[in-house]
């Protein structure tokens, strides 16, 4: 299975680089940020797919790949996770409020498998928000500790744990 994984980074890793995404704050390749969520996902114990998932989490929602692809190079059991990771909303169904409300509602019903990477996002993303945009952490941080409280598949997990520290903070 970890050849799943290596195929997962270097499909994020082009996929990403074809749009040629960068990180907001930083400006560096975005492929870091799916690195760095991997990597706690592996920290805390996840199984193979949610690693390889975790590579993947964003290339639905910020390039050109749809969920179709996905399922079709790395199967099922990985497509399903990424699917819940997946934000359902579109700039064109309302506000932001409205948007993060459908996007919440879909990771309420995600598997326990998705809603763990999902901490992992959540912890990596409030640290770099946090140093970056101390003025947009207070909402990001905000929008975040109400998605966890839908999460409740894996709010007995460590990782739930620390993500929920991270927007506390």
């Amino acid at each position: 299975m970890e050849d799943m994984i290596v195929k997962a980074e270097i499909f994020a890793t082009q996929a990403h680089a074809l749009v040629e995404q960068k990180r907001k704050y930083t400006g560096e390749d975005y492929i870091v940020h799916p690195i760095r969520v991997a990597k706690i996902v592996e920290q805390f114990g996840g199984s193979d797919d949610q690693i390889a998932a975790a590579f993947l989490h964003d290339v639905v929602e910020d390039t050109d790949v749809d969920i179709l692809d996905v399922r079709m190079e790395f199967g099922n059991d990985i497509g399903e996770i990424v699917d819940g990771l997946t934000d359902v909303s579109q700039p064109s169904d309302g506000n932001r409020k409205l948007r993060k409300a459908m996007d919440r509602a879909h990771s309420a019903d995600a598997s326990a498998e998705a809603q763990f990477v999902k901490c992992a996002d959540i912890i990596d993303n409030s640290a770099d928000i946090s140093a970056n945009d101390p003025n947009f952490s207070k909402v990001y941080k905000q929008e975040m500790l109400e998605l966890l409280t839908v999460m409740d598949k894996v709010s007995d997990t460590e990782i739930f744990a620390q993500a929920l520290r991270s927007v506390q903070k």
